[in-house]
Formats: structure tokens, C-alpha cells, sequence
């Protein structure tokens, strides 16, 4: 089922930033039969938490002057949340960020780990890529892959070993496709903090690693997205294209990779909905720079391993996402190693990671990342996660910031392990 995102007809016109205030949010059980729900829904006002599934549950927020006619439908409910808009403030204000001092004219101390605790503007985003660079200036450079519809700056951060850049096979990691996902991009920085780190303290695994691959990290690759959210929309999803003759804003990038575009269930072609695939496969500026990307390191040195990051659910996902009988080939050493890796993620803080196939384990995508980077790009592992947490009845996008450390760690941990299994 997709959800038509009905605040988001009226984004484009809106100067005031939305309001989830009194918002209650439902889980609805609604069986096989997600096209009749959504039928009795159309006429209320109400955010979708969950784009698709092939789950019998259907998670909505529903607006104050809604809820009264949404009681009266007398559904299968469980409540979720009794004020969207209160969890919303639990997330705190942005907090200032300060550079680290220098150590001397061409090195600085790495940021401090306060980084994380609290979120962060798109801009303060980008200095600390800056910042990790000036700590770690003889091994990684800060690059911009391309620009955004709005021309923000899609950057990322590379790292390289004793051999120098650009010469081993590639880690690839974008955070942040889809923009209220705010646990993805600090989550993907702690790793980058942690790999740099680790390299200077001689930590075994990661000078191992660092030494035999080159790393590339994009913490947000939807800029315009994100930053709407911190501005206008905490919901907001897509990227924030418009199109000649539609009302409505957005195309989910994450259905826009041209491979397996165009396959039935996979997106949606309607452009209110959240999963829009666009016109046309990679028409979206953000893809285009992605794909360009992605490709060139393909191309030059081989992917060993890729992450798209994403929230929430707690999943490892793994190809395919366009078809659920189709198998990378591949596919028993991708999920001895998911495995090992979710058992190094529950050994932090207890928290269980599902892994599986992408179109068996969550829902059918098209057009996908995972699968992109799996069969055109060749990587010997193209993945997937949904971060913390498990459910919207658990936060869903609504992550307190001191959640952003022990996600961290938690990642770490099976990154390390990963590391030291390849």
C-alpha cells in the first residue's frame, strides 16, 4: 500500500513550518486488504509512518481535526503515539558546534565525541567532514560528488591506507536518501569518526582495513530533503524536485536508480506518493550524481562493499528488492556474514537486527540502491540497514539524540566484525 502524503500537496505553499502537535499515531490492523484502508482514509488528514509493507500493519498519524472521524471508522488499532508533536521536541534543539582546535598549521585534533550528542544542521554536517579531514589530513580528503535540484552540495569524506588513494577495492556508504531519517547521517559519521580514530590508535582490524580498501562516505545524499525537514516538514522524504504539471513535490531517489525502474509493486508512479519513482530511470539530479559516482569507483578500483543507511526497523538488508524469487549469486556468503553481523550489533545493547533479502525480509522496491550497486556495479555486497529502532511504537523516525552514540557503538561493532571477516 502507498499512502498519498497529504501534507505534502500543501508544502510548496506553506511558509510556516508544519505543526505535528496533537497528531496521534496508529498502528491499524489492516489484514491483506491495505487498498480498502486506504480507501476509508482518503478523506482525513493524516501522515503516513510507513510507505509500503507486506505486513498486515499500517502505521498513520492522524491530525487533531481527523481523529474524532478516525475513531468513529471503528478499526483494528493500536495506539502509538498520543502526540506526534511532543516526540518531536524530545529530539531538542540543534546544538552549536565548535571545530576542534589545531595541533598545528596542518593538523587538528579529531572533533569531540560531543558531536553526538545532538543533531545537527545541514551545515554543521558539513564542517565535521571538514574537521575529520584536518585530523586525518595525510590519509583523506573531502569531496563533493555533485549538486542537489537546489545546488546544495552533495560531500562526502575519503579515506585511504599506506597505499594511497584511490588504488584498493572501494567501501561505499550513503546516509540520508530519504530526509526524515535523521539516525542515518550521525550514525554514518560515528563510523567515520571511529575508523579514523582507530587507524591512528593502530587498531589492528582497522589499519588492516583501511590499508587494503579505499572508504567513501556520504552522510547525506538528499540535502534539499533534510534540510526541509529541519525548516518546514520533519516528515519530509523525497527530495524537494518539482515537475511541470504536478502539484505535488518530491521523487523518492531510492526508486529512481536505473536498473529494475520500472517493475510492477516496486514504487509508485502517482507523485503525491511517497515512493514516486519519477518520469524517467535516474531523472533525479541527486541519482545522477549518485549513479556517476558510484560508477566511476566501479569502474576504477571495484566496490567491495556497500550501505544506503536508513531508519527505521532494525534490518540488514540484502539483494534483491525488485524481484522476491531472484538470488544474487552470492547470496550464502551475503547472509553468513549479515548474520554475523547482526549477533556483533545484539552483543552491544541487545538490540536484534533481522537480515534477509530485501523483497522477503521487508517489502518489494524498484529501482533500489542495493541492487544498482549489486548487478551494474558489481559489488561483492550491496546492503542495506534500517537503523534503530524496531517499530514506530518504538519512536519510528522520532530517535532522541542520546540514542546517536549507542547507535554508534552498536554499528561499530558489526562494521568491526565485518571487517575482520571479509
Amino acid at each position: 500500500m502507498k499512502f498519498l502524503y497529504t501534507l505534502g500537496l500543501l508544502a510548496p505553499l506553506a511558509a510556516a513550518k508544519v505543526s505535528y502537535d496533537g497528531y496521534k499515531a496508529f498502528s491499524i490492523d489492516a489484514g491483506k486488504d491495505h487498498d480498502a484502508v486506504d480507501t476509508i482514509l482518503k478523506d482525513l488528514k493524516f501522515v503516513s509512518l510507513s510507505c509500503e509493507s507486506n505486513h498486515q500493519t499500517l502505521e498513520v498519524a492522524i491530525a487533531p481535526e481527523s481523529l474524532e472521524a478516525f475513531e468513529a471508522l471503528d478499526l483494528n488499532v493500536t495506539v502509538i503515539s498520543e502526540d506526534l508533536g511532543a516526540e518531536f521536541a524530545v529530539e531538542g534543539e540543534f546544538e552549536d558546534y565548535d571545530p576542534p582546535m589545531r595541533l598545528s598549521a596542518a593538523l587538528a585534533a579529531l572533533p569531540d565525541i560531543s558531536y553526538f550528542n545532538s543533531y545537527h544542521t545541514f551545515d554543521q554536517h558539513l564542517q565535521f567532514l571538514t574537521d575529520l579531514r584536518a585530523s586525518f589530513p595525510s590519509n583523506s580528503e573531502v569531496f563533493t560528488a555533485g549538486t542537489s535540484v537546489e545546488n546544495r552540495a552533495i560531500r562526502g569524506i575519503h579515506l585511504w591506507g599506506s597505499a594511497g588513494k584511490g588504488k584498493k577495492p572501494a567501501i561505499v556508504w550513503h546516509g540520508t536518501v530519504h530526509a526524515r531519517e535523521w539516525i542515518s547521517a550521525p550514525t554514518v559519521e560515528y563510523l567515520t569518526y571511529k575508523i579514523i580514530d582507530g587507524y591512528q590508535k593502530n587498531d589492528a582490524t582497522i589499519r588492516a582495513t583501511l590499508d587494503n580498501y579505499d572508504i567513501y562516505v556520504l552522510p547525506i545524499v538528499n540535502p534539499d530533503g533534510f534540510v526541509y525537514t529541519t525548516t518546514n516538514d520533519r516528515l519530509w522524504r523525497k527530495n524537494r524536485q518539482r515537475r511541470s504539471g504536478q502539484s505535488c513535490v518530491g521523487t523518492d531517489v531510492n526508486r529512481n536508480w536505473p536498473y529494475q525502474w520500472n517493475i510492477p509493486g516496486g514504487s509508485s508512479t502517482h507523485p503525491c506518493d511517497e515512493t514516486y519513482r519519477g518520469l524517467a530511470a535516474g531523472d533525479t539530479p541527486e541519482n545522477r550524481v549518485l549513479v556517476n559516482h558510484t560508477r566511476t569507483i566501479a569502474e576504477s578500483t571495484g566496490i567491495k562493499f556497500y550501505v544506503d543507511w536508513h531508519s527505521y526497523s532494525q534490518l540488514i538488508l540484502l539483494p534483491y528488492g525488485y524481484s522476491c524469487s531472484a538470488s544474487a549469486s552470492n547470496i550464502n556468503k551475503q547472509m553468513s556474514l549479515a548474520g554475523g553481523v547482526a549477533r556483533a550489533i545484539q552483543g552491544v545493547n541487545g538490540l536484534r537486527f533481522q537480515y534477509g533479502p530485501t523483497c522477503t525480509t521487508i517489502y518489494q522496491t524498484a529501482g533500489g540502491s542495493n541492487d544498482w550497486v549489486q548487478d551494474v556495479g558489481k559489488a561483492e555486497l550491496a546492503w542495506a540497514f534500517e537503523l534503530r529502532p524496531a517499530s514506530a511504537s518504538a519512536g519510528g523516525f522520532t530517535v532522541p539524540p542520546s540514542n546517536i552514540v549507542p547507535s554508534g557503538e552498536e554499528i561499530w561493532a558489526g562494521m568491526k566484525y565485518l571487517f575482520a571477516n571479509f
